[in-house]
């Protein structure tokens, strides 16, 4: 049996949302690959928070189950990310007088050759690393993980699991889970795999500051690679938004991204450095290990609910993780010719039945009154005219 890796990028909040209902639907429509018990487990940022709790064999279908139904035991709350880090507010104030005293005798001392601005651009020391407190990320997962049969130290678990973030000193990616760093914590290791510079501080390990994984780069497949998988399964949240496609498609109006404002310009910016470069390394590891086969599941460039939800509304979490689910049924049903015989070469194969049935859903079903979606309608009428060329083809006289 072939050695099976799983590998999700990061996103954010929207990203961990969106992994969770496409791993649903992977895990549903993909016989003989149960997600939380690949031998191989490899997280980036958010995904290292989902990846972190399937190998502790959190099966997806209770993941998305935590984030719609169970409230009180939700475990990605966005709002969580929200709170200000008042901690490193306070310690950056308190480093102020100090500062202004050693900036203003640098220019007292020789104010010919020490400029203003020179001599008082240590100020600069004072402004906070990050806006918002992520040890929120460490206490919840702290909890989860302690519950009987989990736990929070990668030495006893039953898979591997890495959860990459970036050695802030040296630039370097570091694996969290691997010899010399498995003695971490994963709830901490979660949390500075997903310390995005900027938005939140970062994070102090054994004396070392750690920042986001997703600063090299954006998956990490490699690492599951390494460690000798022989086919991957990836999901990457975020794609560059193609406002004229999706025009295109929903026979709308084009979408002028500009008009959305610098946070719109920003994601489109960012999602597009991230992609490029996550394409590059798709295409290395054709190279570095052509043995060896890396699927990918992603939203596609229309994907406007991807790219537009508001991911701190309870009820847009909700949609977009159903979104994701449907969307990637609908991916594997359209791969289907590539990805069977890829399955087939490791001992899995795509269930047709179950994507052909236009019934699942992980919300609760909608009423008899209530509009089925236009995605799900879409679904059945694409299976249907596939059903009906195959039988006009089988009927044609030899």
């Amino acid at each position: 049996m072939s050695k099976t890796g799983i590998a999700l990028a990061g996103g954010g909040p929207l990203g961990g949302i969106y992994e969770i209902g496409a791993s649903v639907a992977l895990a549903e429509a993909i016989d003989g690959c149960e997600f939380n018990q690949a031998d191989i487990f490899v997280g980036v940022s958010s995904g290292g928070l989902i990846a972190a709790a399937l190998a502790n064999g959190i099966n997806p279908a209770r993941l998305a189950r935590i984030l719609i139904d169970d409230g009180a035991e939700e475990i990605f709350d966005p709002e969580m990310l929200l709170r200000p880090a008042f901690g490193e507010y306070l310690s950056r104030i308190m480093s102020l007088p100090n500062l202004l005293v050693s900036s203003a005798l640098s220019y007292l001392s020789d104010p010919f050759h020490h400029g203003l601005f020179e001599s008082f651009q240590r100020l600069s020391r004072a402004i906070p690393t990050g806006v918002f407190d992520n040890r929120g990320i460490d206490r919840v997962l702290h909890n989860l993980f302690s519950q009987r049969g989990r736990t929070n130290d990668f030495r006893k678990l039953k898979h591997r699991l890495f959860l990459v973030a970036t050695d802030l000193d040296s630039g370097e990616s570091v694996s969290f889970g691997e010899e010399g760093f498995d003695d971490v914590p994963i709830s901490t290791a979660v949390q500075a795999s997903a310390a995005l510079p900027g938005l939140f501080p970062p994070v102090v390990i054994n004396g070392k500051h750690y920042v986001d994984g997703a600063l090299i780069k954006t998956l990490h497949a490699s690492v599951a690679l390494k460690e000798g998988a022989d086919i991957v399964l990836c999901i990457n949240p975020l794609v560059p938004f193609d406002a004229e496609l999706a025009a295109k498609r929903n026979i709308d109006e084009r979408q002028n991204l500009n008009d959305g404002g610098l946070p719109v310009v920003l994601s489109q910016t960012f999602r597009a450095i991230i992609h490029s470069r996550m394409r590059l390394g798709m295409d290395r590891y054709k190279h570095q290990f052509p043995e060896a086969d890396v699927l990918l599941f992603e939203p596609s460039r229309d994907d406007a609910e991807m790219f537009f939800t508001n991911v701190f509304s309870y009820r847009d979490r909700r949609r977009l993780c159903e979104h994701a689910y449907q969307r990637t049924r609908i991916d594997l049903y359209r791969r289907r010719h590539e990805l069977m015989p890829i399955l087939k070469r490791h001992g899995l194969s795509l269930n047709l039945n179950v994507l052909k049935d236009h019934r699942y859903s992980l919300l609760p079903r909608p009423s008899h009154k209530s509009k089925v979606s236009l995605e799900t309608t879409a679904h059945a009428l694409d299976i249907s005219l596939d059903e009906l060329q195959r039988w006009l083809e089988s009927s044609r006289p030899a």
